[in-house]
């Protein structure tokens, strides 16, 4: 059990990686808090770890809203007396447009969800952190931004995802002297639900065509990976087996990033 007595926090938990991160932390002996906007999603979710034998504490909140946030931390904190491992996974994709076309309030929704929400959610958790023996963070970033810029009209996502690298690398040395370690996950092409929430205007204005060679995943053939395959690498950073590792960014990619 690697994580026995301790909390783990997922935001975006209610599906996707959030949902296969829940699960692998709660398999592995953590009490979870699983925080999303949609009551009914990370409801299930805790439903499920419960079943299981697992503890689990649903936490509705929007994470650009620091009053919800402060109060959804508060209870898991009342719940489960602390927290030792974080997993800023909650984002959008939002709208992938031409820099000319790409209107301001779109640009300024990704940037509130997927970079307002990251610093919440580590500004309100790191106190608690500071006073776990072994305190985590795990951002969910992606090969956008850190890897690739080859995404027709992405421009606020990747945005998004450097910062977020950014904020991870400067955090380490910051949180560094207190005992607390902060990684970035990289994922590239995941079996998820998140594209369904995707618009996209101008990819043939913005994109640069590329003749890709046969399956650009070059480990699984083509195919995309798994919200298990991130969970799994979000484990290991969370757990003492990367006890000396921090401010590292790690590609699960299957190696697509290498060929864009």
């Amino acid at each position: 059990m690697l994580f026995a007595d301790k909390v783990a926090l997922v935001t975006g938990g209610g599906s996707g990686i959030g949902r296969a991160s829940a699960h692998a932390f709660a398999r592995h002996g953590a009490s979870v808090g699983i925080l999303g906007r949609t009551a009914e999603e990370i409801e299930h979710v805790a439903s499920e770890i419960r079943a299981l034998g697992g503890s689990a504490l649903p936490l509705v909140a929007d994470v650009k809203d620091e009053g919800a946030m402060r109060e959804a931390v508060e209870a898991l904190v009342d719940a489960f007396g602390g927290v030792d491992i974080v997993v800023a996974n909650a984002g959008v994709n939002g709208v992938w447009a031409p820099v000319d076309d790409l209107k301001p309030s779109e640009w300024d929704e990704t940037i509130a969800i997927n970079l307002r929400g990251t610093f919440l959610t580590l500004h309100l958790t790191v106190p608690y952190l500071r006073k776990a023996a072994e305190g985590s963070i795990i951002v969910v970033s992606s090969i956008n931004g850190t890897r690739t810029f080859t995404t027709p009209g992405a421009l606020a996502y990747s945005a998004t995802k450097a910062a977020q690298l950014a904020m991870v690398q400067q955090l380490a040395l910051e949180l560094g002297k207190d005992g607390v370690r902060v990684n970035a996950v990289c994922p590239g092409a995941i079996e998820t639900s998140i594209d369904e929430n995707t618009e996209q205007r101008g990819a043939g204005t913005s994109g640069i065509p590329v003749i890709w060679p046969e399956g650009d995943i070059p480990v699984s053939h083509g195919k995309p990976g798994t919200a298990d395959d991130v969970a799994d690498a979000i484990l290991f950073l969370a757990s003492s087996k990367a006890r000396h590792i921090t401010g590292t960014p790690l590609w699960i990619d299957g190696g697509q990033g290498l060929l864009r």
